[in-house]
């Protein structure tokens, strides 16, 4: 049946269109049930006979949730309890508007056979879809949808004679209005709390619940502690008048009393907005879209100088907001600057995902027989949890994944519910899921519609393959990468011409070549946008048998490429440059070590030796220009840890030392980065993918400039190439550790790089590298090589690669997986630095203060490669004559005066009282300060001797 609607618009131009909107209607869509002897297909879903046990529904039934039930309770309906379940067109479309991450998640769920989940399309069942009605709102219209289908469901099952046990369809709503409805027409309707507490075989599962707006009203008191949200559409007339902004909502790691506000200017410099203080808060969450109001400008202040952590034990709420709003007053500096204090008004949009928590043990008899307990997140930024349990005997001292539910305005913290446990607190396996988790790290296995892409095995080179695609097997290449490197994803040559020239290569793993645009592989490599390196662990972007296989340029292996090729003179300057598909073989799979040997070792010149000692000459080249014309060279202390080969445990660590070979590979991946680059950029000027590394505003480089004027060193920061040319002369007699120092700190002032489409900026500078244009062109940008092969001819395009819209969404998302990776990754390093402490008791080191704030130093140990924080001053402890002067910056104590880079020796241990922050001490031994120094051990214990690599 066809149904269709007519109607007339007005076009720009002031013409009439006439629109006809086709709808088809079929009467025969099976219903999925195995009962069904009318519409009944070869294979079923919908199984009778997995009857979940409750006493409200004694009898067979499938449940039929509404939109908010799917929206608000898809934790629940994971569960593998809940089975039996249709999900109707109407909610499904609804879903995917209001949520995606949850659309997502319920359609992982329909693919789960087990569940028996089965997506009916009432809205093309001649008998189920309705037209919506004058008057009536689209939310109605669903309601009365969703109640159809329920009702034709029940009718349709109890015409067969094989349903003689009682099958039963049951509507799932927490709509009141909804309900009555339903049961005025005769539907079996609950509430899905009346439900979930009805499986009596099952009562963990009401942990799992997510508040209703009753529940919330019955947790809160009855004292207001924050401001009304305005309504959101006074939001929005006042965002579009200007009179409020509109950002990202990002909470302070140092303080949890202070945040700031992104807010993303039009065709300008982007600003950040300062909050300070719990009212001003106002109930956002790390990464919430909100609004905010500014202050008077004499009401401007400054950042927090103070180390301010919310570590105390829960307390009521009156209480625990008094003595935090005393506590705020440590970092009020009124004082105008770029960064303003603001009034958060309303969140507009809620980022409120799963957080990884631990309970906040009570010590009082009564604790196990409360529901209510508050929950510590594991990301700092994210404020504690209150939720109801029946579980806190078994979940004490477990983390456990918490979602939050909403935050009422009379309430100190935050409403959720329990999702499920992840282990014990502190157990290695339980920590790298808490940090792949909390950095929002994909690392679920890929799923048999992924796999299902992947090239059969043997795999060997066809015919097919070497159309368009030279044949460099001859050459001697090879490849230089870190120790125990599986994904090998690039390799190098160098060789003389009959010319004298030299013809230099950069080869890349063809990973294109076996994921095709569009299909499950390809689109689950762009969701995880990247390869997550954690200590002894990777998460791969693309399944094994291509990233540490067949798209590994291992050597005496033929494998796939993209080739880079240049002609080269001894100056290394490029004659002519070109691209080509290509199969390899590479000679010889090096560490950088193990390179840098052979490079070394005046008895030996193979062609091996000979390439690299070519690459190597003409590195050092390339990179001496890029230095001459502005490129910064940046510091960070990378450390590496020695694993026990049985227990995975770190038992040595130290800092990474960088070789020739490290740079030789560096130089020539960023000159096929620039080459490929202006290529591409070319032949599609509105769509290349491109990266960009913007220059850091003039603030970003206040405490750069103090540091080196502490130590009577001047900085230019007018352009990339000033500021290389002070690094490069910053030398202070004496201290030949100064200039590292300096570098390491430059490097915080930089802004992060980030990829983009070029028809969507104009702006195409890379800051650091003094680059006019750059890409990535490793086997894990894909879109670089598909546009790389379009303009060489060797591949087709499709619509999506010239879209630069859709180039451009598919960079946000490469941005935010590429800084969560990074992340992910420091917090790995954290993580096996306190195992490695963990049983080495106390240990002296020297360092270096780094940051100076109000009541604490931030001091580096380049030994480790390890940051911690000294505290002079904290709720618990107050240090006489604490003078901070915020120009220097220093901070005197008992007439000892901190600068940055002071040396400094301090005591280094694992604090583990708190079992959901377990951090590294640091306690100062020299400067002697009274009262404030720690007395060094009388004897260091002995750090395990390091076993050999097996």
């Amino acid at each position: 049946m066809l149904k269709s609607k007519t109607f007339v618009k007005k076009t720009r131009s002031g013409g009439v269109m006439k629109i006809v909107r086709e709808h088809y209607l079929r009467d025969d869509i099976w219903c999925g049930s195995e009962v069904c002897t009318v519409c009944k297909q070869e294979s079923t879903v919908l199984q009778k006979d997995a009857c979940i046990e409750s006493n409200l529904c004694s009898y067979p039934h499938y449940l039929i949730p509404d939109t908010n039930v799917v929206l608000h309770q898809i934790d629940i309906l994971e569960d593998p309890v809940i089975r039996n379940v249709i999900i109707l067109q109407t909610v499904l479309q609804e879903v995917r508007h209001r949520s995606a991450p949850v659309y997502k998640r319920l359609k992982d769920i329909i693919h789960e056979k087990e569940k028996h989940f089965y997506t009916f399309t009432n809205e093309h069942h001649r008998e189920t879809f309705i037209e919506r009605e004058p008057g009536e709102t689209a939310n109605d219209r669903n309601d009365r949808a969703i109640r159809m289908a329920a009702k034709w469901y029940s009718q349709h099952l109890k015409t067969f004679e094989s349903n003689t046990d009682g099958l039963k369809v049951v509507l799932l709503t927490n709509d009141q209005g909804n309900k009555q409805k339903a049961q005025d027409s005769g539907l079996l309707v609950y509430k899905c709390e009346e439900y979930i507490k009805s499986l009596i075989a099952n009562p963990e599962l009401v942990d799992r619940l997510a508040l209703s707006d009753d529940d919330k009203n019955e947790i809160t008191t009855s004292k207001v502690l924050f401001p009304e949200h305005l309504p959101l559409s006074r939001i929005q007339a006042g965002i579009k008048s200007g009179s409020f902004l509109q950002g990202t909502f990002r909470a302070s790691r140092d303080n949890y009393l202070e945040a700031t506000v992104f807010v993303q200017g039009e065709g300008e410099e982007s600003t950040e907005v300062l909050i300070q203080g719990l009212q001003n808060l106002n109930r956002a969450v790390y990464q919430d879209v909100v609004a905010v109001q500014l202050l008077p400008r004499d009401q401007w202040v400054a950042p927090s100088s103070v180390v301010l952590q919310d570590e105390g034990k829960a307390k009521d709420d009156n209480a625990e907001e008094e003595e935090e709003e005393k506590a705020v007053s440590w970092g009020l500096t009124l004082r105008t600057i770029r960064l303003v204090l603001s009034l958060l008004t309303v969140k507009i949009y809620k980022h409120w995902r799963c957080t990884v928590c631990v309970v906040l043990l009570k010590k009082h008899d009564f604790f196990f027989c409360s529901t209510r307990h508050l929950f510590t997140p594991a990301d700092r930024r994210i404020p504690r949890i209150r939720i109801e349990t029946r579980q806190a005997a078994t979940l004490a001292g477990q983390r456990i994944m918490v979602a939050i539910d909403g935050w009422p305005k009379d309430s100190r913290y935050p409403n959720g519910h329990f999702v499920r446990s992840l282990g014990s607190a502190g157990e290695k396996g339980t920590e790298e899921e808490v940090l792949l988790l909390e950095h929002d790290v994909p690392h679920q296995a890929f799923s048999q519609a992924v796999l299902s892409f992947l090239p059969k095995m043997p795999w060997a080179i066809t015919p097919e393959d070497m159309v368009k695609r030279e044949d460099l097997r001859h050459l001697t290449v090879c490849s230089v990468d870190p120790p125990g490197c599986t994904d090998i994803d690039d390799a190098l040559h160098c060789r003389e011409l009959e010319n004298g020239n030299l013809e230099v290569g950069v080869h890349i793993a063809d990973v294109s070549h076996f994921i095709r645009p569009g299909n499950a592989l390809d689109k689950e490599a762009a969701s995880r946008g990247t390869t997550v390196y954690l200590c002894g662990k990777r998460i791969d972007m693309v399944p094994e048998l291509l990233s540490s296989n067949l798209c590994s340029l291992r050597s005496n292996v033929e494998r796939l490429a993209f080739s880079c090729i240049w002609e080269m003179n001894h100056k290394a300057e490029i004659l002519k440059t070109r691209f080509t598909k290509s199969v390899i073989n590479s000679k010889a799979s090096l560490t950088y070590a193990e390179a840098q040997m052979r490079i070394d070792d005046t008895t030996k010149n193979d062609d091996i030796i000979k390439s690299l000692r070519g690459l190597n000459k003409l590195a050092k080249i390339l990179k001496r220009q890029r230095i001459e014309k502005g490129a910064l060279t940046l510091s960070s202390l990378e450390v590496r840890f020695h694993m026990d080969s049985e227990t995975h445990d770190p038992i040595d660590l130290q800092t990474k030392e960088l070789m020739e070979t490290n740079s030789m590979v560096e130089e020539f991946m960023l000159l096929a980065n620039i080459s490929v680059a202006q290529k591409i950029y070319d032949e599609f000027s509105e769509c290349a993918l491109l990266r960009k590394h913007p220059a850091p505003p003039p603030s970003n480089y206040d405490i750069l400039l103090k540091a080196a004027k502490s130590k009577d060193v001047e900085i230019h920061t007018d352009s990339a190439k000033a500021l290389a040319d002070s690094l490069d002369g910053a030398k202070v007699d004496g201290f030949p550790y100064f200039n590292t120092l300096l570098r390491i700190l430059a490097t915080r002032c930089m802004m992060q790089a980030v990829y983009f489409c070029s028809g969507m900026d104009s702006d195409f500078h890379h800051y650091g590298l003094a680059s006019p244009i750059y890409t990535h062109f490793t086997y894990a940008d894909i879109i670089v090589h598909r546009l790389l092969a379009v303009a060489i001819g060797a591949d087709s395009t499709y619509p999506d690669l010239m879209d630069k819209q859709k180039q451009s969404a598919l960079c946000n998302n490469l941005n935010y997986r590429h800084k969560m990776a990074q992340y992910a990754q420091r917090a790995s390093v954290a993580f096996h630095t306190q195992l490695f402490f963990k049983s080495r008791g106390i240990l002296n080191e020297e360092g270096f203060v780094l940051f100076v704030r109000k009541n604490a130093i931030i001091v580096l140990i380049p030994k480790f490669g390890l940051e911690g924080t000294v505290f002079f001053d904290t709720k618990d402890k107050t240090v006489p004559n604490l003078v901070f002067d915020e120009e220097g910056p220093t901070l005197n104590i008992e007439q000892h005066t901190f600068h940055i880079f002071d040396k400094v020796k301090v005591t280094i241990s694992l604090d583990d009282s708190n079992i959901q922050h377990q951090k590294i001490r640091m306690a100062l031994i020299d400067p002697v300060i009274p009262g404030v120094s720690v007395p060094a051990p009388d004897v260091e214990p002995q750090a395990k001797k390091p076993k050999l690599d097996r």
